[in-house]
């Protein structure tokens, strides 16, 4: 019964250390995307003014834009910007242009 419950143990703690490794490193992938935006430069590494920055961000998400645009439409653009980004880092990293060029 002893080993029934050490074991038992062991299983729960890897779950948690498991949980807890894939927590962490979704929060360090999500800081490179702040460095990768150049918010920490721009910033200064101010922490308070890119929070401040996020929160004005969730905000326009939760109520839209003051000019009409939606959260929608804004999730949409920013995804658009985002996966351009993304798209232009690759070619980059891989030496190629659009078309498959050097």
């Amino acid at each position: 019964m002893a080993r029934a419950e050490a074991a038992r143990a062991r299983t729960e703690t890897r779950d948690w250390a498991l949980a807890r490794r894939e927590r962490t490193r979704h929060l360090i992938e999500l800081g490179g995307l702040l460095s990768k935006a150049g918010l920490i430069d721009l910033t200064d590494d101010d922490r308070a003014t890119l929070l401040g920055a996020l929160l004005e961000l969730a905000g326009r998400l939760r109520d839209g834009d003051a000019d009409g645009t939606t959260p929608a439409q804004l999730r949409a653009r920013w995804r658009h910007a985002g996966l351009r980004a993304f798209h232009a880092g690759r070619e980059a990293a891989d030496g190629t242009r659009e078309g498959g060029l050097p």
